[in-house]
């Protein structure tokens, strides 16, 4: 199946060359509805407007190729449609693409594009990252503008971008954030000290870890955050709330996945208490995460606790819920995050290693990210 939900070749200033981007269809460009590759928005009206990231790309000489395909709504982790079709993984076709952004990733992965750009909720970039064996980042928190990006209010959502080359994953955060400083994200990270943190993960892909520090000749020092699982819990509180919020209303068109209708029905049982529990949540793990990079650099862990599983085992009833379990705390705190391509020994798939900074610091993880991903093709 496509990574694209429509195929065009959006220029600016007549610009012939330029690196190529696929945009998720949760951002709006103009000219064009943005449906979340739902069939209860399938009628929505063409944009009048291009998102404010889409307006930098192509103010900064990129080439937008088309509007990449997603899970429904953006509340999944699969990356299975069975409205627009579900994106091929690149690494391996059996296996399911990851979620939410599946055909940002595809695309990337394929080399349908150069980068692509995808929103980060739930660990919505770096788990397709993970997946497909690209790079994805989950900048800060309100770093980069969410204008012309759906849903309009979210406490969690970032927009981010994807590539196979941190080089050119760097490129498109300098397009995309006026903030970011390329030569800061370039810049030597050799000394820098990582923080590895104790989770619950494949044996093989906890000794990747291990052994990625070590090639990388980090510094590096055992962390507990104690209440990672927490802050998964809570995440998913705020997750369902904010997304009943927002789309809630499509459940009576009847036109909706049957996932969809289902884990809408059930994020509107979230309660007040629950969400009064979840921001205690997020204030104790967040300051938990601040004083774990207080003696590091950045902290690193495996992006997904196991490989993706099958496409087959999915569509079964599999529940992929704990994908998320190590991605989605860091959506709640707000913290930067970034899914590199992690080899494990003896397998032919690639994991994701993935590298978390302090707030506002999107430029040192791109920059340690850069350091690994240099030791790693070694």
């Amino acid at each position: 199946m496509s990574a694209f939900i429509s195929e065009f070749d959006l220029r600016a200033h007549d610009r012939i060359d330029g690196p190529t981007i696929a945009i998720k269809d949760s951002i709006d460009i103009a000219g064009y509805p943005t449906t979340a590759a739902s069939r209860a928005l399938a009628d929505t009206p063409a944009a009048t407007e291009h998102a404010d990231v889409v307006q930098r790309l192509l103010d900064a000489g990129w080439r937008i190729k088309g509007k990449a395909n997603m899970h429904e709504l953006a509340f999944g982790m699969t990356g299975i449609n069975e409205f627009t079709g579900t994106p091929r993984n690149p690494q391996d076709a059996t296996r399911i693409p990851g979620g939410s952004s599946s055909g940002s990733a595809c695309a990337v992965g394929l080399g349908l594009v150069d980068a692509a750009l995808g929103t980060d909720t739930g660990g919505s970039v770096r788990g397709p990252a993970a997946c497909c064996g690209v790079i994805g980042l989950k900048p800060t928190f309100g770093r980069v503008s969410r204008r012309g990006v759906a849903p309009v209010e979210t406490t969690l959502d970032c927009v981010g971008p994807f590539a196979c080359e941190m080089r050119v994953l760097v490129d498109a955060m300098g397009a995309i954030d006026p903030s970011f400083d390329v030569n800061s994200a370039r810049r030597d990270a050799s000394k820098m000290r990582v923080g590895i943190v104790a989770v619950d993960a494949d044996a093989s892909i906890r000794k990747a870890v291990d052994d990625a520090v070590r090639r990388a000749g980090l510094a590096s020092r055992g962390v507990a955050l104690e209440s990672i699982g927490d802050a998964f819990t809570a995440g998913l509180a705020v997750i369902n709330a904010e997304t009943w919020h927002a789309f809630g209303h499509l459940v009576e068109t009847g036109k909706l996945g049957a996932d969809l209708e289902a884990r809408l029905r059930s994020a509107s049982n979230t309660t007040a208490a629950d969400l009064d529990a979840a921001e205690n949540v997020r204030r104790i793990f967040t300051a938990a995460v601040d004083r774990a990079l207080g003696d590091a650099d950045v902290l690193v862990l495996p992006t997904l606790p196991a490989l993706p599983i099958t496409l087959e085992a999915a569509r079964a009833g599999t529940s992929v819920i704990a994908m998320s379990s190590l991605i989605r705390p860091f959506n709640l705190s707000g913290h930067p995050a970034l899914s590199l391509p992690l080899p494990i020994e003896g397998s032919t798939l690639k994991a994701g290693l993935q590298i978390v900074g302090r707030r506002g610091a999107d430029e040192k993880i791109c920059a340690v990210a850069a350091h690994f991903e240099a030791a790693l093709r070694q």
